[in-house]
């Protein structure tokens, strides 16, 4: 059987995770071994905060039309029920855009919501 020498295949491997650990300090940036843990670590963050990103923006979305509602003199949480038992298909993203670009139209969903809200406590007296 013959003789397999793997510098060549290690050499690239090595090239490619050093390459990919450009920017970092120290020995993540200069040897194999921390470079490939920064790198392990980078992609489970980078996994990881990819799903907390999704949840960064509904919180925000959330506190923006909860701050653009109680000008318009109604919480989140009743403008919200309201809209969806008027049958408004806005998502948050949507009414925080709209909140925050054009809150005149927005004032107009919550007026509808109050009218639905007191409709609602009509009905039920």
């Amino acid at each position: 059987m013959s003789r397999v020498k793997r510098g060549v295949a290690a050499h690239k491997k090595h090239k490619r995770l050093l390459a990919d650990a450009e920017g970092r300090r120290g020995a993540k940036r200069k040897l194999v071994r921390p470079a490939r843990e920064a790198a392990i670590h980078a992609l489970s963050y980078a996994y990881r905060d990819r799903r907390a990103r999704k949840q960064q923006f509904r919180a925000l979305w959330i506190s923006r039309i909860n701050a653009a509602s109680r000008e318009s003199g109604v919480s989140y949480s009743r403008l919200m029920a309201a809209l969806r038992t008027a049958g408004v298909q806005l998502d948050r993203k949507v009414l925080a855009d709209m909140a925050v670009r054009d809150p005149k139209i927005f004032r107009h969903y919550a007026e509808l919501a109050k009218d639905t809200g007191q409709k609602r406590e009509a009905n039920s007296s």
